[in-house]
């Protein structure tokens, strides 16, 4: 297992690469140009000044998430072909940086969704909060206005150009299905992985989060069995996913140690988290530690070891501890904290397995 730590970028992070090399085990950044847009070429010289940055600190840049896939390819429209043409060559341009693996996402409109990004808990600690009452009955645009608010720090997945214009987006979306959305990904996947496959990189879907329809829109990557589909579609190493314990965990139908085991070989990106379901669909995000929520993080990291994992993971959003000011879900002490307990299983599996 590769520990790797997400960054946000130099005055777009309130952690620092200084603070990221000094957690035990973890030797790179997962990091994006988020000021980019969506379907727009990443320019050699800005990925090489990630590259710099980094090294200044012996951290690798090999993982990238996520590289945005343009609105146009998910509704399949004619323009989708230009975009596309960009993602090949964005591909090839951090192929020359040395990036291994692009972490990305077929969610039409939203990214994640939560309804409170500092939800209190027992200890005083805040956290990543879904109300499903909430979201069943809210307005899309109030949805954008909680999430996107903080002008000081982007929010990966909440471009404000791209959802300024919400209205047209949902109804572009209208008439598209489920099985469309799925032709749509066959058809980017068809173009894309044979030149990831060329330059050496590995693409990696991330799982629809949380992995349910919200606001009537499709969502296709969602549970194991889709997952196989998705695999199916470019049956070839380079089509992969990031398997999202905190994603999937919030459906308690999903069984993702199980999916670890049997897509071990299609995994080149990991993200480990905990949450805490409810009964009425809420789900709250915990620390890492087994107990204090409801995924068997334990038993997580037990496939990845006995299935000889040595992918990427990162520790995915942890609580705001300590007074810590810092981006919702992406503090330095929880996940920090978060790193350890994921150290402290491995190691003992390790010793267990001499």
């Amino acid at each position: 297992m590769r520990m790797v730590f997400r960054w946000f970028g130099a005055g777009n992070d309130t952690v620092l690469l200084k603070h990221i090399k000094q957690i035990p085990g973890v030797e790179g950044i997962v990091w994006a140009l988020h000021d980019i847009p969506a379907g727009e070429i990443w320019p050699v010289e800005r990925i090489m000044e990630v590259k710099t940055e980094a090294e200044q600190y012996g951290l690798t840049i090999d993982v990238v998430e996520s590289v945005n896939v343009h609105e146009d390819i998910k509704l399949g429209l004619p323009s989708r072909n230009k975009y596309i043409d960009n993602y090949k060559k964005t591909i090839a341009h951090l192929a020359g940086a040395g990036v291994k693996v692009i972490c990305y996402n077929f969610m039409p409109v939203f990214d994640w969704t939560r309804t409170d990004l500092y939800r209190e808990m027992e200890d005083g600690s805040t956290a990543l909060f879904y109300e499903k009452a909430k979201v069943d009955r809210m307005d899309p645009a109030e949805l954008v206005n909680n999430t996107a608010s903080d002008p000081n720090l982007s929010m990966p997945g909440w471009e404000p150009e791209r959802l300024k214009e919400l209205s047209k987006l949902f109804q572009a979306y209208e008439n598209v299905s489920e099985e469309d959305l799925w032709n749509h990904l066959a058809y980017f996947l068809k173009e894309i992985i044979p030149v990831a496959a060329e330059h050496g990189i590995k693409m990696a879907i991330h799982p629809d989060d949380p992995p349910w329809s919200i606001f009537g829109l499709p969502r296709i990557i969602t549970n194991e069995a889709n997952i196989e589909r998705l695999l199916k579609l470019v049956d070839h190493p380079h089509n992969g996913v990031t398997l999202c314990s905190g994603s999937l965990g919030a459906d308690p139908k999903n069984d993702i140690s199980g999916m670890i085991r049997k897509f071990s070989d299609r995994i080149p990106f990991a993200h480990i988290r905990n949450v805490r379901r409810y009964e009425n669909g809420d789900f709250i995000e915990t620390s890492h530690r087994t107990t204090d929520g409801s995924v068997d993080i334990y038993g997580i990291v037990k496939a990845y070891h006995d299935m000889g994992f040595n992918g990427y993971a990162r520790p995915d959003h942890g609580r705001h501890i300590w007074d810590e000011q810092c981006r919702p879900g992406y503090g330095l002490y929880d996940r920090g904290l978060g790193i350890m307990y994921l150290w402290g299983i491995w190691d003992a599996l390790e010793r267990r397995s001499k």
